[in-house]
This record gives C-alpha cells, structure tokens and sequence, in this order.
C-alpha cells in the first residue's frame, strides 16, 4: 500500500503528490493530475468485493428471454434517420438564404459607392 501523500507545488506551479518512506526521504513523487486518473482507473478493495458479490448473485441463463420478444431497435432508428434528413434539410435552406443576403448586401455596398464591411479603406466620408 503506498504511504500517506502530502501536496506540495512545482516551481511551474504544478500540484505535487510526495510519498515519504518510513525515514521522511521522499520514496515517490507525482503530479496530482497523474496520480488521480490513476487512483481513479484502479478499484479499491471493497469494490472488488462488491463486484464479485453482484456477478454471483446475477443468473447466466437470460439470453432465450430477448429472442421471444419483438425487436424495437427498428422504430428508434427510422425515427433518427427522419431526424437526420429533417436536419440537413433545414441546413441547406440556410446556406441558400445566407447566398441571397450576401449578394444584397454587396448590391447596397455597390449602390453606395463604398468598400465592404471588413476591408480597410471602408466607406467613403463625405
């Protein structure tokens, strides 16, 4: 079992976790980012107890069950496609909506003698 961590920082201002060994010499240190994703990728004891007390409580034998019954995946998906054409649909009418407004938008410029918004020279003072 790895000993009591202290937090210390680096000189780049990172948090430090520091193991010390039985005669305070530094046995291990680690950033905290690192430490924690490992602390949380490891399971502690009890929760290997707990694990292994659910997988002997659960029966095998459930797989027959789902055959007998009707699929219902196929209704979820033809819903998602619909949704999906339903999507690109609406996007290709902005694209078509936004070309008209940019070609308004330079027709008024053109009418008013000036640059464009954006450009560096800009409109005309008069």
């Amino acid at each position: 079992m790895a000993g009591r961590r202290t937090t210390h920082r680096s000189s780049a201002g990172k948090k430090l976790y520091a193991v010390r060994d039985a005669q305070g010499h530094f046995k291990d240190i680690q950033t905290y980012e690192r430490a924690h994703r490992a602390d949380l990728a490891h399971k502690s004891k009890a929760e290997r107890e707990e694990d292994a007390k659910r997988a002997a409580k659960k029966p095998t034998a459930k797989r027959g069950a789902k055959k007998a019954g009707a699929k219902k995946g196929g209704a979820k998906k033809a819903g998602k496609k619909a949704a999906a054409r339903k999507t690109g649909a609406r996007k290709a009418a902005a694209k078509k909506t936004g070309a008209r407004k940019t070609g308004a938008r330079k027709a008024a410029a053109k009418k008013r003698g000036g640059a464009r918004r954006g450009t560096k020279g800009g409109a005309k003072k008069r």
